[in-house]
C-alpha cells in the first residue's frame, strides 16, 4: 500500500497539504527514535555509575573494618579493666591489636592504649625541663652505656725516612646510665568510675603525666642517683680553670650572692668550648631570669633579649634561655645558671612503655591505678656544660 509519506520519500508528487503532512510525520518518527536512543544510553550509563559505587563502597569495608578491629575493641576493654576490673576483653585480643603493647603481664599490668600513651609522651615533652633540650633515648634493657672518647690522640711530624716515634692512645671511657622506676598513684571511687560521662583515659593521663613532669624535672637537676636520675649539679664542681674529666667547671659571678655585671656573663659563655657553643643553652629558674634581664654590657645595652615570634624562647647573649624552675635561686655559693651543649652533656634513657595496675581493694571505696615508668638519667660529657657560681671565686 503506497501511503503519503512512502511517496513524498520516493520523490513522487504530492499535494502541498500531504506534502507537510508527510514532513511533519517523518519528523516525528525520527526524533521518537533519536529519543530512545538517548534514553537507552542514558539509562546504562546510570547503571554503570551504580554499579561503581557499590564497588567503591565495598573496596572501602575492609579499611573501615580494620580501623575498628585496631581501635575500638581495645579502647574499650581498657576502659572496661579501669571502670569494672574486668580484664576478660584484654585477655581476649590478639597481640596485633594492642598497638604499642608488647605483652600482658601474669601480675593483670597492661600497657596503656596508643591514645593515652601519646598523651603522656607529649606532656612530658612539652614541659619545661632539661628533657627539652637534653639527649632521649629509648632503650629496652636496665642501663644505657654511653661511650665517651675525651682523650687526645698522639700525632707528630716526621721526616720521609726519619724514625717514627709511638704516639699517645686514645682513652675511651664508659658511662652507665641505670633505668630507675617512677611511678604514680592517683585514685578515683567506684561511683565516679561507673559513670559513663566521666573521662577516665584522660583524667588519668593528666594526673600520671603531671606527677611524672615534675618529679623527671626535678630529678635531670639535682636528682642524687638513688632510685632517680642523677643531676646535672648533683656532680663535683671545680674552677674551670683547674678543670678535670668527671667534674663540672665553674665561673663565678664576682659578687656574694649576686650579680651585678654582664661580664662574668660573656666569661662563662667563652668558658664552653666552641665546638659546643653552637648549640648551647642557658638554663635557670624565673627569679633569676628576671634578675639577670635587668643587667646590661659596657655600652648600656640590654644582654637581655625577648624572643620575637610566638613560642621563640629568650635570648641571653645571642643563645636561647629555658626557664627550669627547679635550678636553684641565686644565693651564697649557688650554681643557679647553667650553660651548656645539653643535647652532648646530658642524657636521659627510659623505657618507651608504660603500666598501669588497677588495685580496687586497698582504698576502698576508691580504685588506685598504679602507673610505673623506667626513666634514668646522667651526665655523658663533663666539657659540654659549665655553671655559675654566685660567689667572689
Amino acid at each position: 500500500m503506497t501511503t503519503p509519506e512512502t511517496k513524498s520519500r520516493a520523490g513522487e508528487d504530492l499535494p502541498p497539504a500531504h506534502a507537510l503532512t508527510a514532513a511533519m510525520t517523518g519528523f516525528i518518527s525520527d526524533f521518537k527514535a533519536f529519543s530512545h536512543d538517548v534514553k537507552a544510553q542514558l539509562q546504562e550509563q546510570d547503571v554503570r555509575m551504580t554499579k561503581l559505587d557499590r564497588k567503591t563502597m565495598m573496596t572501602s569495608r575492609p579499611a573501615l573494618a580494620q580501623a575498628a578491629s585496631e581501635e575500638a575493641p581495645h579502647q574499650k576493654a581498657f576502659a572496661a579493666y579501669l571502670r569494672s576490673g574486668d580484664d576478660d576483653a584484654l585477655r581476649g585480643l590478639e597481640i596485633e591489636g594492642k598497638a604499642m603493647s608488647t605483652t600482658v603481664a601474669a601480675d593483670g599490668g597492661y600497657l596503656v592504649d596508643p591514645q593515652t600513651a601519646a598523651t603522656i609522651q607529649g606532656t612530658l615533652s612539652s614541659t619545661a625541663s632539661i628533657r627539652s633540650i637534653a639527649n632521649v633515648v629509648n632503650v629496652d634493657a636496665t642501663s644505657f652505656d654511653v661511650l665517651v672518647d675525651h682523650s687526645e690522640m698522639g700525632a707528630g711530624w716526621a721526616t720521609e725516612t726519619g724514625a717514627r716515634t709511638e704516639t699517645d692512645t686514645p682513652q675511651i671511657e664508659r658511662i652507665s646510665i641505670p633505668l630507675h622506676e617512677l611511678s604514680a598513684l592517683p585514685k578515683a571511687s567506684q561511683r565516679l568510675l561507673d559513670d559513663s560521662a566521666f573521662d577516665i583515659e584522660g583524667w588519668l593521663a593528666g594526673r600520671i603525666a603531671d606527677k611524672f613532669a615534675r618529679s623527671e624535672a626535678a630529678a635531670f637537676v639535682d636528682g642524687d642517683g638513688s632510685d632517680k636520675p642523677t643531676g646535672f649539679l648533683s656532680y663535683a664542681t671545680v674552677g674551670n680553670d683547674s678543670w678535670t674529666w668527671g667534674n663540672l667547671g665553674y665561673v663565678p659571678s664576682e659578687t656574694a650572692g649576686g650579680i651585678t655585671r654582664a661580664d662574668p656573663i660573656i666569661d662563662l659563655v667563652y668558658a664552653l668550648g666552641a665546638s659546643y657553643r653552637a648549640n648551647a643553652t642557658f638554663v635557670m629558674n624565673s627569679k633569676t631570669a628576671g634578675h639577670v634581664r635587668k643587667l646590661k654590657d659596657n655600652d648600656g645595652r640590654f644582654v637581655w633579649a625577648d624572643g620575637l615570634a610566638l613560642g621563640e624562647p629568650a635570648r641571653l647573649l645571642g643563645y636561647p634561655v629555658l626557664i627550669a624552675e627547679d635550678m636553684p635561686d641565686i644565693a651564697d655559693n649557688a650554681m643557679a645558671i647553667a650553660f651548656g651543649d645539653f643535647r652532648a652533656g646530658y642524657t636521659v634513657a627510659e623505657r618507651p612503655d608504660l603500666r598501669v595496675l588497677r588495685d580496687p581493694f586497698s582504698a576502698k571505696p576508691h580504685v588506685l591505678f598504679y602507673a610505673t615508668k623506667r626513666v634514668g638519667g646522667a651526665v655523658s660529657d663533663f666539657a659540654a656544660i659549665k655553671l655559675m657560681k654566685f660567689a667572689v671565686s
